[in-house]
């Protein structure tokens, strides 16, 4: 009796182990990503445009997840529209913390793309500098890509940056000054 007893308890903790080392690596680490949302309220034309830059970073970078906050949540990145030269507080924020995109007309007006605009600046939040000049293949290269660069993703060394910074939650939110992204 004693035997069988031992074996059912070795049999379940085998099936249990079995269970936990055959769950797909994607869903344990989408569970462990960090998620931010943004507030778009304030963002008047732009908001397709702010979705589709959310949605780059989303589909290219593992460790965060940047989604439009529902009613009443408040909100780590809130973008304005506004007249100006888009710019960005630089992060990495992090979840409790806030950044400020405004995404100016300036640069829509000369002729920038509004995705690769949305996408860059969403970069600065998760602690991405400028990197200009820059060719158009790299997102944080920002305006010296030219108006004719329509890329919104990131390339393989923003994308590890991001995701490095992302990797744990310990560390602390930081608020770096405002970039503008005048050419």
């Amino acid at each position: 009796m004693l035997r069988r007893k031992g074996a059912r308890a070795l049999i379940g903790t085998a099936a249990i182990t079995l269970t936990l080392s055959i769950t797909p690596a994607a869903s344990s680490a989408a569970l462990l990503a960090t998620t931010l949302y943004y507030d778009d309220s304030q963002a008047a034309e732009f908001k397709s445009a702010v979705a589709a830059g959310a949605q780059a970073w989303n589909s290219t970078v593992t460790n965060v997840r940047i989604q439009k906050a529902p009613a009443g949540r408040r909100a780590e990145i809130v973008v304005i529209a506004d007249n100006g030269w888009p710019r960005a507080q630089l992060g990495p924020v992090r979840s409790g913390g806030r950044v400020t995109i405004w995404f100016g007309r300036q640069a829509v007006t000369d002729g920038y793309n509004t995705t690769r605009i949305a996408s860059h600046e969403m970069g600065h939040s998760l602690g991405l500098p400028d990197r200009k000049p820059g060719p158009c293949s790299s997102l944080m290269s920002g305006s010296t890509g030219g108006v004719s660069c329509t890329n919104a993703l990131p390339n393989a060394s923003e994308r590890a940056a991001v995701n490095r910074t992302y990797a744990g939650t310990s560390a602390p939110a930081t608020s770096g000054g405002v970039l503008v992204d005048a050419p």
